[in-house]
């Protein structure tokens, strides 16, 4: 005779909510800190914005390691969404395998390109 004192809890996923929600929003916070304090200074640029003001902005060591910074959060905030929505959509463990691991060259890549447009290598 079997008993049944309740149904078994199924527990699923890797509890990352509070980390992923604050990961979220601290990025999200940086990405927008930073928007603001490059509109900022392109408002008090004198004359026309084109090459050479942006150049300019992009000039200075400290501006190229914020810009990374700024990047790499960009790049966390990417794959945290990500990484939740494939874990919550697609089902197949094979696939959702795939599409992490092509997500992750594909970031690693995207931050390779960073370095070099921000350093010119």
């Amino acid at each position: 005779m079997s008993v049944n004192y309740g149904s078994k809890r199924i527990v699923v996923g890797a509890h990352y909510g509070l980390r992923d929600w604050m990961a979220q929003h601290v990025t999200g916070g940086l990405l927008a800190l930073f928007t603001l304090l490059v509109l900022a200074q392109l408002l008090f640029a004198r004359g026309p914005i084109g090459y050479d003001v942006w150049a300019g902005l992009f000039s200075s060591q400290w501006m190229k390691v914020l810009t990374f910074v700024v990047i790499g959060s960009i790049l966390y905030h990417v794959w945290v969404g990500a990484r939740n929505i494939l874990m919550d959509y697609v089902q197949p463990v094979g696939i959702r395998l795939v599409a992490q691991i092509f997500t992750i060259v594909w970031l690693v890549g995207c931050a390779g390109w960073a370095i070099q447009v921000l350093w010119r290598l």
